[in-house]
């Protein structure tokens, strides 16, 4: 006899032999023994779930010469039969290659057939969401009033592409994802039984990878001893699924938590070297991450072992929930962003590189509070002075000393007044630079000096458009366009319009790249009425 793999070898001959999914097994049981077998049932649900197996057994239990609670005897000549295969009886299709009305119509002609041997013919599709709409159709009259001798059982992993009319003519059963627990008892019976030596965190991490999967777990198992050796440990799953060290995913989360580009780039080469999928590495880091918000959440944590657990709790402690969730997202979409690249690896170290970066951080996170309007400042400070520092034989100073207050100030009150003195029938060319100038008054400087040069102009009567004639940078942008300021904005243009109104922002002469050194310049020094003149 040929070699049969575990799954096929393991799978479920009875009710009582599944595991997880207690609520439908209970059910089906319960309608067999009372007599009260549908016509026509839809198994819905994940892959590697019991789908298929469950309507194995199903077909076998209701032909069943010596049925027993419900349960298939599996030693009358009718189950003996539908076990070898041999059982016309009970026809199997799978959908997604006999998916024609042809197909469909062949099983109409049949069913005015009574059965050969056993005392129903069970018809079992599987993936039938596959089906076209035309065998749909072909199937509805069918299905809803087969013969009395005719029995469907419909499987499938898509239920949302089954039409109306076909979800309404069959009783549903939903199977559930597997739990962990669940997969490795079976796990452990599967392994007792193959002799087959396997350590608990093996079983944990087969049972984390199958993600509730019956079938893909038993098939990593299977995997495993494919060299011959029965004894397996959780590196060696490791090693044959692609997954890289724990050390090495430790190492990058713990230099992205710690801002450490230099202990990442390391990490990552090691990674690599070793011939690991860059898909596979991003993967894991992601749920690393995740598993270090569970931690701070009170979650609980199986697959690790006792030093790995310890080593991702001392990260717990050093990160807060915040940037562990926008590190989550951060991750999610650099993926996205490697999916459409043609220079993957370019992307995700790129990516690497900005979250371990501190500034980088700081400055993409945009805050209408003191404290991000005083780093604002002193950015472009620094940047001055270093301009000054290479360029300064060419520029004659006139900037009389100013000091900026890095403490809290108490931000004045709005001058509604003076914004709303215009009329609400003015245009907003007449409001919007006393809007500006308000900016300033209130010591939003950042504001008033990105829209300094800006013009308003009414779009229609639920928008004003603000043009840039200089162009606008994608960080003033970025900046503008931060859910805080738009809301500031559009508050001050709506109180001078005497209704709601969106605000757009118009670039009129498009530009690429960031302002020039002397353009930054000249507009922050026009922010804080600073005078400078720059000798050719």
């Amino acid at each position: 006899m040929g070699y049969t793999a575990l799954y096929r070898k393991f799978r479920p001959q009875t009710f009582a032999e599944m595991v997880g999914q207690e609520h439908i097994t209970k059910t089906l049981k319960n309608q067999i023994m009372a007599n009260r077998v549908g016509h026509a049932y839809l198994f819905n649900g994940g892959r590697g779930t019991g789908k298929t197996t469950s309507a194995k057994v199903l077909a076998r239990a209701i032909n069943c010469l010596n049925p027993k609670d419900g349960e298939p005897c599996n030693e009358c000549e009718i189950c003996k039969a539908a076990l070898a295969g041999s059982l016309t009886d009970i026809v199997e299709m799978d959908a997604a290659s006999n998916n024609s009305v042809e197909d469909i119509r062949s099983i109409r002609e049949e069913v005015n057939f009574l059965p050969t041997k056993a005392k129903y013919r069970v018809y079992i599709i599987d993936e039938v969401h596959m089906l076209s709409q035309g065998a749909f159709n072909a199937l509805l009259k069918t299905l809803e009033e087969p013969p009395e001798h005719v029995k469907f059982i419909l499987a499938t992993t898509e239920p949302q592409k089954l039409p109306a009319t076909i979800l309404s003519r069959c009783q549903r059963f939903d199977f559930k994802r597997i739990s962990d627990e669940d997969i490795i008892k079976r796990l452990e019976i599967v392994s007792k039984e193959s002799n087959i030596q396997i350590t608990k965190q093996a079983l944990n991490i087969i049972a984390s990878l199958s993600e509730g999967a019956m079938r893909d777990a038993l098939s990593i198992l299977e995997r495993c001893i494919q060299d011959g050796e029965n004894n397996i440990d959780e590196d060696k799953i490791k090693e044959l699924v692609g997954i890289p060290k724990i050390t090495y995913i430790h190492s990058i989360a713990q230099a992205i938590i710690e801002y450490d580009i230099d202990k990442a780039m390391d990490a990552i080469t090691k990674v690599l070297d070793e011939g690991k999928d860059l898909n596979n590495l991003l993967w894991e880091i992601i749920k690393y991450i995740k598993d270090i918000l569970m931690i701070k959440t009170n979650q609980k944590l199986t697959i690790y072992n006792e030093k790995d657990f310890a080593d991702i709790k001392e990260l717990a402690d050093k990160i807060e929930k915040e940037r562990a969730i926008k590190l989550i997202y951060e991750l999610s979409e650099l993926e996205n962003e490697m999916k459409s690249s043609t220079q993957r690896l370019i992307v995700f170290q790129a990516g690497i590189i900005k979250l371990c970066n501190r500034y980088v951080e700081n400055t993409s996170t945009n805050s209408n509070s003191d404290n991000g309007n005083n780093d604002e400042i002193y950015r472009r400070l620094e940047k001055i002075e270093q301009y000054l520092r290479t360029a300064g034989s060419g520029v004659r100073q006139q900037i009389p000393r100013k000091t900026v207050d890095a403490k809290k100030q108490e931000k004045p009150r709005v001058n509604v007044d003076a914004i709303t003195g215009i009329g609400k029938n003015s245009k907003p060319a007449e409001y919007w630079k006393k809007i500006v100038n308000n900016f300033k008054q209130n010591g939003k400087m950042i504001l008033y000096t990105n829209l300094l040069q800006t013009n308003a102009v009414e779009i229609n009567d639920m928008t004003v458009g603000i043009e840039f004639p200089q162009g606008i940078t994608a960080f003033d942008k970025d900046y503008l366009q931060s859910p805080e300021n738009m809301k500031e904005i559009s508050d001050q243009v709506s109180i001078a319009c005497g209704k709601q109104m969106a605000v757009k922002f118009i670039d009129t002469k498009p530009q690429e790249g960031e302002m020039t050194e002397e353009q930054e310049l000249s507009s922050f020094a026009s922010g804080f009425d600073i005078p400078f003149d720059i000798i050719e």
